[in-house]
């Protein structure tokens, strides 16, 4: 042991030697220097750094730092023991570039803490301090276009139309928005459900906070837990070294927007169900359980009640959802505000290309009335799109569409019926044939032929099961051909 005491003691004595190396270096290339005492009082500060505060150095040896230099973050440093190893300090009315770091003796313990001011070299550090705040700024136009992004853009107003049912949905929407109950919107694709959803937020009290959507049926099954949930620092192989916030923690404060919830996994479906009823989730591979206050919305074009009893969607999960339901009807069923959707669609192109206004026809109204319209609003609009991308006159003709608009199936004709027929068997026959030719146009295919319909798959199937024996006279059922296929 004594053989290394030499080698030992020369060890420290180099390790003294370069401290004061670096201390001295320091003190040359800074401003100032000074040093306080673990109850952050001035125990040494050089004559220049006194020069350039106004102060005696001897006068300002064992007083409080703050009485020196009150913007002082030395006090933090000794009781953090934590550096600040670059800042900006103005005092005395002259700006400097300080340093300030921890001193502690052998067991480790912050005994003090010693600063030094850059004065001189504040100016080369001004492209390095220009550059910080280029960048604090950008971030700062990124936060707010997000939070921008966030925001909804449609109101009650955006759903276009006067018709009873529509009416009837703005009607049932703006009490949905006064309450904090989970709204379920169901409706064929294109007929503005997330429209409808926005309108729903815009006009509630979460109306300042975010609005985040997810369409469950666009994002890999795969993904969609760490979609929902966030991803905690290093949760798997290639996560970030950061924690990603999922949407329920975007959407805190404000409301999340599930489209297409048909199509969730029934093995999310059980977690979705815990965040409704606690408000609380833990973000993918994490242990934390983190609170939210989020409202939900959600929207599908499939038939949940069948679903949940086919066992494809959970019942508890579609009893959750279901407590306000909201139909929003195909736009075959609207027929009346196809005139001014078109009106308001043409203005909105009008408008967004920097071109005239346009114009329909009567008979191109007549024309598009006859249409059956699959893919509702949204069809729609590409159907005006294409139109005026034919002609550059200001109305639109029936010969701008050659091709375009399909006319929907021929009305189900009444066949005769045998004298004597009362009225509501002349009602369940028409009733039982418009089912069955829905039924041979989509192949058998009840689901395809109810949406076509625009109803639920269930109740297509109640209908079916009511009007079987119904037909006057003993006719055979037209379903029996179809329904098995």
């Amino acid at each position: 042991m004594t053989r290394h005491l030499p080698a030992l003691q020369d060890t420290n004595l180099l390790q003294q030697k370069a401290l004061q190396s670096v201390f001295d270096c320091f003190e040359d290339l800074c401003e100032g220097t000074m040093v306080v005492d673990k109850a952050a009082r001035v125990v040494w500060i050089n004559d220049r750094y006194a020069a350039r505060l106004h102060i005696d150095p001897v006068k300002a040896i064992g007083q409080d730092v703050e009485s020196i230099i009150p913007e002082s973050l030395m006090r933090e440093v000794v009781q953090t023991g934590k550096p600040i190893l670059l800042d900006i300090l103005e005092t005395a009315g002259q700006t400097f570039v300080v340093m300030r770091m921890p001193i502690r003796d052998e067991d480790g313990e912050v005994v003090g803490a010693m600063g030094f001011a850059l004065f001189s070299h504040y100016e080369a550090l001004k492209p390095l301090f220009g550059r910080f705040s280029a960048l604090q700024s950008e971030l700062a136009q990124v936060q707010k276009k997000l939070a921008e992004a966030r925001k909804t853009k449609y109101t009650f107003s955006s759903f276009i139309g006067t018709s009873p049912s529509t009416m009837e949905v703005k009607r049932l929407a703006r009490r949905a928005a006064l309450l904090e109950a989970p709204v379920l919107l169901h409706g064929e694709t294109g007929t503005g459900k997330e429209l409808v959803a926005q309108a729903i937020h815009a006009g509630g009290p979460r109306a300042g906070h975010p609005f985040v959507t997810v369409n469950v049926a666009a994002i890999p099954e795969n993904l969609l837990e760490a979609e929902f949930f966030g991803v905690a620092p290093g949760a798997y192989t290639g996560a970030d070294r950061k924690h990603r916030p999922g949407k329920f923690e975007l959407a805190n404060g404000g409301t999340l927007f599930l489209d297409e919830i048909g199509d969730m996994p029934l093995s999310l479906q059980s977690k979705l169900l815990r965040v409704l009823q606690e408000q609380e989730f833990e973000p993918l591979g994490s242990n934390k359980v983190m609170k939210v206050d989020v409202r939900i919305l959600a929207a599908t074009s499939l038939d949940l009640e069948a679903m949940a009893e086919d066992g494809r969607f959970r019942r508890d999960l579609f009893y959750r959802l279901n407590v306000l339901n909201i139909r929003l009807p195909a736009l075959r069923e609207r027929l009346e505000d196809l005139e001014l959707l078109c009106e308001h669609l043409l203005e909105k192109s009008a408008f967004r290309n920097g071109t005239r206004g346009r114009e329909l026809s009567p008979e191109t109204i007549a024309l598009l009335r006859r249409h059956s319209w699959p893919g509702n609003v949204r069809e729609l609009r590409n159907v005006l799109e294409r139109g005026m991308m034919n002609t550059d006159e200001a109305r639109l003709e029936v010969a701008d569409f050659p091709g375009l608009v399909k006319l929907g199936p021929s009305p189900v004709p009444i066949p005769p019926l045998p004298p004597g027929t009362t009225y509501a068997e002349i009602m369940a026959e028409t009733e039982r044939r418009v089912l069955a030719s829905a039924l041979e146009a989509c192949g058998g295919k009840v689901t395809e032929a109810a949406r076509r319909l625009g109803i639920g798959r269930a109740t297509f199937y109640k209908r079916m099961t009511a009007l079987k024996g119904v037909s006057p006279k003993g006719d055979k059922s037209p379903f029996g051909d179809f329904v098995s296929k």
